[in-house]
């Protein structure tokens, strides 16, 4: 049984030492409903010793409390919130010299905007210019409250029902943060993530420049799990905007293609450099064309050759992409070459239907009672998340993922349904005769299992 809260709370005026241990919020046995009937009165007291207690630390314990209630009733707190949300910004002017308040502040601001989700905007003119000092290294305080801000800043973009002018003028901070490389580097590629989802247009339109300038420095001078999670924001970005974003990081994706050709040796760097490549490929096949032929240009080659080395290359390290989104992606990416009379693709035939096979196995689930297969990749907008006891409600963030994963080729194309209609291209751009013979450089095994994969369509 829960101690009554209210009683307990009423001694802390006098003895706030123990205000940490009083309330069984952080205990592993607390249980949310048992403590919601006493929330509001209990959310009061806490605000009223917030307001009376002065000393910088009691503050801070009193804080602390706050996040921790925040934190564990979530979305049941937004009834209750109005005074605090009114306080916070005196109390921040007020301890314009007390940085570590000012990090208690930033903590409980980020449980705040949790709790309250898209309402959270209404906070905006006070949330904005917090996370705009906290973030802007040119501002001494950035020393003290640089990673709380940054916390701040992405969860506000997550919980933003969608892009505002001041929201977007806060990213001109980004340049700087990413020169620093230090160990808020994920974060920062999380909030380029989040401006990317929240209004994938406008933040280009913006940013994109300086952007790939920052990339570009920060991939001179990194390690391979940095390089990892810049080329990731870049599939991202490109998955998003494909033309937009293959324009965009134009001068990064040489490099990218070059790295495939030359077989890049770091199995997890392959598939990021395959991940970013099939995006191109699959949703900007003009663009991918052009940067073959200037890449071939720059090897001396034919665009032929280049395009030979690159699938082969391609094929033989498909291994090394353990996710299988990303090996569909791989699937429908060399799908899109066909159908083709080029000499080259029908050389590599056998190579591209391997790993169609091998994709078909990872995304295809047989229905028992029909025999039929179904590609388990395929979302539909009828779905809602569905969330279990202990998950969080979907933020703003998770719905506009929901969203544009109905317009992504890996979520929307069926890879059975894409096979199928691509060898059926085929085999009428070059005859019964002729699609027999590119079929008998397939091994006869994968030939079945393709077969059994393509049954009743």
């Amino acid at each position: 049984m829960l101690p009554h809260p209210h009683s307990q709370l009423l001694g802390f005026y006098g003895d706030t030492k123990r205000l940490n241990t009083s309330l069984p919020v952080d205990d592993f046995e607390f249980r949310t409903e048992q403590f919601l009937p006493y929330l509001e009165s209990i959310f009061s007291l806490l605000f009223q010793l917030l307001q009376q207690v002065t000393e910088c630390d009691t503050k801070m314990q009193v804080l602390h409390v706050v996040s921790c209630v925040i934190e564990r009733v979530s979305v049941q707190i937004r009834p209750y919130v109005g005074c605090l949300v009114q306080y916070l910004p005196l109390l921040w002017k007020q301890s314009e010299e007390h940085n570590m308040l000012r990090c208690a502040i930033l903590t409980t601001l980020v449980h705040l905007v949790q709790g309250l989700g898209a309402e959270s905007k209404n906070l905006y003119p006070f949330l904005l210019p917090v996370i705009q000092l906290s973030t802007d290294v040119s501002q001494p305080p950035h020393v003290y409250l640089l990673e709380d801000g940054l916390e701040l800043w992405l969860v506000t973009l997550e919980n933003s029902p969608a892009i505002t002018p001041e929201l977007l003028r806060i990213f001109q901070n980004m340049s700087a943060l990413l020169e620093l490389s230090s160990e808020n580097l994920r974060t920062c590629f999380q909030i380029i993530n989040a401006y990317t989802y929240l209004s994938a247009a406008q933040f280009l339109q913006n940013y994109a420049e300086s952007l790939c300038r920052s990339f570009c420095d920060l991939l001179k001078d990194i390690t391979t799990e940095g390089q990892v999670q810049v080329l990731k924001v870049v599939e991202i970005v490109i998955k998003l905007s494909p033309v937009q974003g293959s324009h965009m990081f134009q001068p990064l994706l040489p490099a990218v293609l070059r790295g495939i050709v030359d077989g890049e040796r770091y199995p997890v760097v392959m598939s990021t450099y395959l991940g970013v490549m099939g995006r191109v490929l699959l949703q900007n096949s003009s663009f991918f064309f052009s940067l073959l032929s200037q890449m071939a240009a720059d090897l001396h080659q034919e665009a032929d050759q280049t395009l030979g080395s690159l699938i082969e290359m391609w094929v033989d390290r498909m291994d090394n992409i353990t996710q299988p989104e990303r090996r569909k992606l791989s699937s429908l990416a060399l799908l899109s070459l066909l159908p083709s009379d080029n000499s080259v693709i029908q050389d590599k035939f056998c190579g591209i239907i391997n790993i169609c096979v091998e994709a078909l196995h990872d995304v295809m689930s047989e229905d028992l009672d029909s025999g039929t297969f179904k590609d388990c990749m395929l979302m539909s907008g009828m779905e809602e998340l569905k969330l279990t006891e202990d998950e969080e409600p979907p933020t703003e963030q998770d719905k506009r993922k929901k969203l544009l994963a109905l317009e992504d080729p890996v979520h929307s194309v069926s890879l059975q349904q894409y096979v199928f209609e691509k060898l059926k291209a085929q085999q009428q751009l070059l005859g019964e005769t002729g699609f027999q013979a590119l079929m008998e450089t397939v091994d006869s095994e994968i030939v079945r299992q393709l077969q059994e994969f393509l049954q009743g369509l």
